[in-house]
C-alpha cells in the first residue's frame, strides 16, 4: 500500500514516519483484494493538540477520519482504529448490494 504522508508546518522525523507507516499498513487486510487504495495521512499541530487526518480513497467512496490527541502517535492510533470500523462497514455495505 502506498501512503502519502503530509506534515503541515513541521518536519516529521524518521521515527514518526515509520510509526505512521506501520500503523496504517495494518489497514491493508481490511481492503478488497486487488483494489489498491489511495491513502493519505496528514499530521498537523493545532491549538487543541496534535491532529491526524486519515483519508482513504477506495473505488466509489472517500473515507475520512480526523482525530486530535496529546501526541501524534495517539492521534494516528485513534484514527487507524476508527478507520478499521469504517472500512468494515463500507465492505459490508458493498457486499449487501
Amino acid at each position: 500500500m502506498e501512503i502519502k504522508l503530509k506534515a503541515l508546518k513541521f518536519d516529521a522525523g524518521e521515527k514518526l514516519t515509520a510509526f505512521v507507516e506501520k500503523k496504517v499498513n495494518r489497514l491493508e487486510k481490511f481492503f478488497l483484494p486487488g483494489v489498491p487504495p489511495e491513502t493519505e495521512v496528514t499530521l498537523e499541530d493545532v491549538k487543541e493538540g496534535k491532529k491526524a487526518k486519515l483519508h482513504i480513497h477506495i473505488p466509489g467512496d472517500d473515507l475520512i477520519i480526523e482525530k486530535i490527541a496529546d501526541t501524534f502517535e495517539n492521534a494516528v492510533t485513534g484514527a487507524v482504529d476508527a478507520m478499521k470500523e469504517k472500512l468494515t462497514r463500507a465492505k459490508e455495505k458493498l457486499f449487501d448490494k
